[in-house]
């Protein structure tokens, strides 16, 4: 499933834009996914929680894609 999440400042952070996309109920639960190296970002496996990603990144986990807008 693909979908997007708006930001107003330059950047989110990883963990916060997995908890806004309701990916994650909690930052101590989006931590443990991405440190499992479940996240990828870009494509690419995450293991920082606090990576930042601006408008045009993409993040998935479980079968879901989300765009920063």
């Amino acid at each position: 499933m693909e979908s997007s999440i708006n930001i107003r400042d330059e950047f989110i952070k990883l963990g916060q834009a997995m908890k806004l996309a309701g990916l994650a109920d909690s930052g101590v639960e989006a931590k443990i996914f991405i440190e499992e190296g479940r996240v990828k970002v870009n494509g690419e496996e995450e293991l920082r929680r606090g990576r930042k990603l601006y408008k045009g990144d993409s993040f998935s986990f479980g079968g879901n894609t989300v765009t920063v807008e």
